[in-house]
């Protein structure tokens, strides 16, 4: 594998929190796994929907479009970190679960600079292009350079950003889930506590506005990498990188690559998805924006509890995998959408039950009021069925499959979501044809998912899709 250091010297790291899921009672280790992830999302959302009430109601409704239309983008910086980061749970997790330590430090070592080189990467090509991007999607003039102005700054924190994706990945594919949350949770009351500071210019600070914003989530991104790594090396060294020792390994970097590519492909073509039904949106009016702006806030209030329960279930099926336990990988899966459905219950009946309260507790604007209490009213039904998608999602990325979720999720999204939301939109000569393509767009994804799970197909080692790993126990080593 092109690693220094022996599998005894790796194994003899008892300090690295991690967690073996290959044994012990199904229901309990995903739960258990599941909590820190689900409280992290939760903390994730709940500073999102601070900040929006911080720049909704104490900058007003343009600022509140211009991070709504920076979304699309922000979202191609989250794809890309995200890829790569399930690439690297998934080989980890794999590699923990067959208990090939070898394997494990070379997934470490090869993650870390893939994602250094991609953030820097980033950052060049957001500065150069950000402008044209927004004027291309119809930003309205009295937004756009707001939304330019605070997504330039906001791209200086990608590479860090980047950096405590890749950690957090690599602690939660040996088990622990919990050490991730503790950085993350500083991270985020740091950045809301620094928010209305910067935005308002408190203390005597200079009165930032909108960029402010940007400016605080540098400093909270930066104090979470550094604290974050330096916790690595000194209490989690087995998934900690070695700083002096960073080389590429070919036939790692070629693994990872092809594990996270289709990820990072399929995320950024959703993506531009969303540039081109934000546009859509756009030409409704500010007003429109910024009500989906809100309603995508609560969006991700009801659908990151089924995110992190579905990325649990990945750590979970990939440990299982690596160990051949193919048994309890279908448990995981059960227990994945018990948990999954019993969350996202609860925020399908207030979105749909009391949408004009949750959107007014963003703005004060009646318009803006009246347009995402009908977004939530249409795409609440929809929740329980992404849901169901991610549960399944998880076990077919978890076998390192992820090029068959992102054909899937394309054909959500660029054959229905896309086309449908045009169409609909223009047809109806209102906004409301665009949410209406939304929930169907939902409803495809999760039927399709559903069906390969139950298929079985993703057991199969080897597939005609290039993105399968061979990363099991039995395999021929590198």
């Amino acid at each position: 594998m092109g690693s220094d250091v022996s599998a005894e010297d790796q194994i003899g790291h008892h300090e690295h929190h991690g967690t073996d899921m290959t044994t012990g009672n199904v229901a309990r280790r995903l739960v258990l796994f599941a909590i820190p992830m689900l409280l992290g999302s939760l903390l994730h959302t709940a500073y999102s929907i601070v900040n929006a009430l911080w720049v909704g109601n104490g900058l007003g409704a343009n600022a509140m479009a211009a991070i709504t239309v920076g979304f699309p983008l922000l979202f191609l910086l989250m794809a890309l970190a995200a890829g790569l980061s399930l690439a690297s749970n998934v080989l980890a997790a794999q590699a923990y679960g067959a208990k090939d330590f070898v394997r494990l430090r070379a997934v470490v070592q090869n993650s870390i600079v893939l994602m250094g080189v991609s953030s820097v990467l980033c950052v060049a090509l957001g500065q150069a292009g950000v402008d044209w991007v927004f004027r291309a999607m119809g930003t309205p003039p009295e937004v756009l350079p707001l939304a330019v102005s605070y997504f330039r700054i906001f791209l200086w924190t990608t590479p860090f950003m980047f950096g405590v994706f890749f950690q957090a990945s690599v602690m939660r594919g040996v088990g622990d889930s919990k050490t991730p949350l503790y950085f993350q949770a500083g991270s985020l009351v740091i950045n809301a506590v620094l928010d209305p500071v910067l935005m308002f210019g408190w203390f005597g600070l200079p009165r930032l506005g909108l960029n402010g914003v940007a400016w605080a989530s540098i400093a909270a991104q930066i104090l979470a990498f550094v604290s974050i790594a330096v916790y690595a090396q000194h209490r989690s060294k087995l998934v900690a990188p070695d700083w002096r020792n960073l080389k590429i390994d070919v036939p790692m970097s070629a693994l990872l690559l092809r594990i996270g590519v289709p990820s990072m492909v399929q995320q950024a073509l959703v993506s531009l998805g969303m540039l081109f039904v934000t546009g859509l949106v756009n030409g409704f009016g500010a007003h429109c924006a910024a009500a989906f702006g809100i309603a995508m806030r609560i969006d991700q209030l009801a659908f990151m509890p089924a995110m992190a329960v579905g990325a649990a279930v990945s750590t979970l099926a990939g440990q299982n995998i690596g160990a051949h336990r193919y048994d309890r990988v279908a448990e995981v899966f059960r227990w994945g959408i018990i948990v999954s459905c019993g969350l996202t219950l609860v925020a399908t009946v207030i979105a749909v039950a009391m949408p004009t309260w949750l959107i007014s507790l963003f703005t004060r604007d009646a318009d803006v009021v009246v347009t995402g209490a009908q977004y939530l009213r249409i795409v609440g039904f929809g929740y329980l069925l992404f849901a169901v998608m991610f549960a399944s999602n998880g076990v077919i990325n978890g076998s390192g499959h992820t090029g068959v979720t992102s054909v899937f999720s394309l054909i959500g999204f660029w054959a229905i979501r896309v086309p449908l939301a045009t169409y609909l939109s223009r047809h109806m000569g209102s906004v409301e044809g665009v949410w209406y393509a939304v929930l169907v767009s939902i409803g495809v994804g999760a039927v399709i998912s559903l069906g390969y799970y139950l298929s079985g197909r993703w057991k199969r080692p080897v597939v005609k899709s290039h993105t399968t790993p061979t990363l099991m126990p039995s395999a021929e080593t590198e």
